[in-house]
């Protein structure tokens, strides 16, 4: 099903409200003036507010998307959805896309 593209923009946040950003990205197609991201880029996590050890498992750190894009690709790489999903690391829940751009949609 076709889903927006996510650009560098994007706000991302893990299941527990920290803000997830890209790590990199490729700079070489842009949508509404920033740079798509693709799935090979995981994310950084800061701010998740779940409880470290002996409470729980830690904050979330990092995220790597498990689905992308299946028919559009930049620099051989499938860009990245807002229904993309990915997984949290070490507390293994989802990032949330909640607000990306509007206008370029992809498969």
């Amino acid at each position: 099903m076709p889903g927006t593209l996510l650009h560098v923009g994007a706000t991302v946040n893990c299941a527990h409200q920290g803000k997830a950003q890209p790590t990199d990205y490729n700079s070489r197609v842009k949508v509404m003036g920033n740079a798509v991201v693709t799935q090979a880029f995981p994310y950084a996590i800061s701010g998740c507010t779940n409880p470290p050890p002996t409470a729980n498992v830690g904050p979330c750190t990092t995220a790597q998307w498990t689905s992308a894009a299946t028919r559009v690709k930049v620099m051989g790489q499938p860009v990245l959805l807002q229904d993309s999903k990915a997984i949290c690391m070490p507390t293994g829940t989802p990032l949330t896309v909640v607000v990306t751009q509007q206008r370029v949609k992809a498969i």
